[in-house]
């Protein structure tokens, strides 16, 4: 603790970097990932190949996948955002897709009948419907991006990771013990908050079915 006292300003550096790092990786994976869940929502004949190759993505090594992309985008943080953008599509894309054809499809059909249009349909009915399932996907996704994102310190794109790559090259286990707690700290803190947001949506659809 007295390492960390003392070192405040670095680790809440390193700590902002990581943080920006889970944010740049979440911002990319739902540019992606949302769109992909709603063609494979509406083309279920792509769902099986589509989360077939999101799964071997993700069975990839974090290490293996960070060192492949060197030689493409150089060391840094480019290479961390996208492996990581890449594991984030299936636990994005997999709740999204969930939460769309879970959807009973006689609330569509009313939509339908109520005269809306397929964007109207998707806005103020689909979304809403499924975005607590999209918000378990975003959960998973910071969750995991923070974990792996400490493996991207090996390839400088700096983080929390660097605390723990140097306290173990340099056996110094007040490094190892203050980027452990940083990362347990900003894990928790994303999971609280996302989590919150996961429970008052769940409550407005259940609010919206209770009233109807």
């Amino acid at each position: 603790m007295r390492y960390l006292i003392n070192n405040l300003d670095l680790v809440g550096e390193l700590f902002l970097e990581h943080l920006q790092l889970t944010l740049i990786v979440l911002f990319f994976a739902l540019i992606i990932g949302v769109p992909l869940g709603v063609a494979l929502a509406r083309l279920k004949w792509l769902q099986g190949p589509v989360m077939g190759v999101l799964g071997i993505i993700y069975t990839i090594p974090s290490l293996s996948f960070f060192v492949l992309l060197i030689p493409i985008f150089g060391l840094g943080t480019t290479p961390a955002i996208v492996a990581l953008t890449a594991y984030a599509q299936l636990l994005l894309v997999r709740n999204w897709l969930v939460g769309l054809t879970s959807i009973n499809p006689a609330v569509l059909e009313a939509a339908r009948g109520m005269g809306m249009s397929g964007w109207q349909r998707f806005w103020q009915v689909e979304f809403p419907l499924a975005l607590p399932m999209l918000l378990v996907g975003v959960r998973l996704v910071v969750l995991s991006s923070i974990g792996i994102g400490t493996i991207a310190a090996f390839i400088n794109a700096g983080g929390l990771g660097v605390l723990l790559f140097e306290g173990v090259i340099t056996a110094n286990y007040n490094k190892i013990f203050s980027g452990a707690l940083a990362v347990t700290v900003l894990s928790l803190t994303a999971n609280y908050g996302i989590r919150t947001f996961e429970q008052r949506a769940e409550r407005a659809i259940h609010g919206a079915q209770v009233n109807h």
